[in-house]
């Protein structure tokens, strides 16, 4: 397999500011997946029911994601980041400002909002990404991106740490740890709108080809006339992004449960749950830094494939319920799950042409699993434990299996 350069020189400013931003919605998700057990303790919710924290935050994908894609093909790609800029401070500000009411119900409303601003961000920074170099390093280039996502997934924990270790007693104040974190987010990304508003940024329509590796022998693919649903491999890769998000979003969201609800082994202190979820970020950051060099050699649909097999031997360790080994286990998970989104994405949307924009907003609304399943999985958790919880995410890592082993290959493709 011939090595393709990552992006090419006209592309590089616009890459490093877009990669930027998976970092910011990273810090987002980090930090929400630290809140369920928050929750759990604070306002003395059950498993399932903190789960709807996720429920509202990936909600806001499913019914975002449509509207954001019209507005981004009306717009453009500029518009639509600073709309999702826009969505995501105002969310985080509410969030601090409505503490008082230590209502959960308001809370998710909040998350909503923010969760708007994210699926928009991640509707235009994503397949934005994939065309600001050449077609054939576009899985290369999104995991790369992504892997900023990773390392902001590794500091959001930590910021959690603030939030358990603040917890109010008094009527009024049990919310308060929640104030300074999203003050904080909602001023960095109201910095960043403003960045992003003054600097010009290449507006990349999908009848463009991307530009080439610098190899005049090499030439772009001419956009495909076949209609969208009739693409196997788009229609398969939402399924499989469905499958993952929600997937990665149960075993994220009851990481800290695992390990440190009562009768489990190895069993901690819940106050150090967010430095236990920031190591598996850490691991997961780690993978999608080594995938996006390993796919300049290795297909990365048989690289997804591969990842997706060892998370289910992993899942079934961890259910056994071996004490350190199953924790191990379980962050091992971390790290092969780390490519799948970005690579599903990429694979999803290839030679696409002008639909490309449509496509996406599709492959990000597929995020509404992240939305549903930790329900499922915590309903699970509460009656059978959180061993079995986990284990129900093995279905979908195999159709994950099979969407990279035989289901990603677009027609257009011998």
């Amino acid at each position: 397999m011939t090595k393709v350069k990552l992006t090419t020189p006209e592309y590089l400013r616009p890459f490093i500011l877009i990669s930027s931003l998976f970092f910011l919605w990273g810090i987002a998700h980090g930090l929400v997946d630290t809140l369920n057990k928050h929750f759990q303790l604070i306002l003395q919710l059950s498993k399932s029911q903190s789960g709807l924290i996720q429920f509202a935050l990936y909600g806001a994908y499913f019914g975002m994601a449509l509207p954001a894609g019209y507005f981004m093909r009306k717009y453009g790609y500029k518009r639509g980041i600073l709309l999702g800029l826009g969505l995501f401070a105002a969310g985080a500000f509410l969030i601090a400002g409505t503490t008082v009411f230590e209502s959960f119900w308001i809370f998710l409303l909040c998350l909503f909002i923010l969760g708007c601003g994210l699926a928009t961000l991640e509707t235009a920074a994503n397949p934005y990404t994939t065309r600001l170099g050449p077609a054939e390093s576009a899985e290369r280039r999104i995991n790369f991106s992504q892997s900023f996502n990773g390392l902001a997934w590794v500091i959001g924990p930590l910021i959690g740490l603030a939030i358990y270790g603040n917890q109010g007693v008094l009527p009024g104040e049990k919310l308060n740890s929640l104030i300074m974190p999203y003050c904080v987010i909602g001023f960095i990304v109201s910095v960043v709108f403003l960045m992003i508003l003054k600097t010009p940024l290449p507006e990349i329509t999908e009848e463009a080809q991307p530009a080439d590796s610098g190899n005049n022998k090499t030439t772009a693919k001419a956009p495909v006339t076949i209609p969208l649903f009739r693409q196997r491999h788009f229609v398969l890769g939402v399924l499989a992004q469905l499958c993952y998000v929600a997937a990665q979003t149960g075993i994220f969201s009851y990481l800290i449960n695992f390990m440190t609800d009562a009768g489990q082994a190895p069993h901690f202190d819940v106050q150090y749950g967010p430095y236990f979820l920031s190591i598996g970020f850490a691991l997961f950051m780690t993978g999608r830094m080594a995938s996006s060099f390993i796919m300049a050699r290795v297909r990365p649909a048989r690289l997804l494939a591969l990842y997706a097999l060892l998370c289910m031997v992993l899942l079934i360790v961890v259910f056994a319920n071996l004490g350190y080994v199953s924790l191990v286990a379980l962050y091992g998970i971390f790290f092969f799950m780390s490519a799948m989104f970005p690579t599903i994405f990429s694979l999803g949307i290839k030679n696409l042409g002008p639909a490309t924009k449509r496509a996406s907003s599709y492959m990000v609304m597929s995020i509404v699993g992240g939305a549903i399943f930790p329900l499922l999985m915590g309903y699970v958790a509460d009656h059978y434990g959180m061993g079995a919880g986990f284990l129900t995410t093995l279905p979908l890592f195999g159709l994950i299996l099979y969407y990279g082993g035989w289901g990603s290959r677009p027609l257009t493709e011998p």
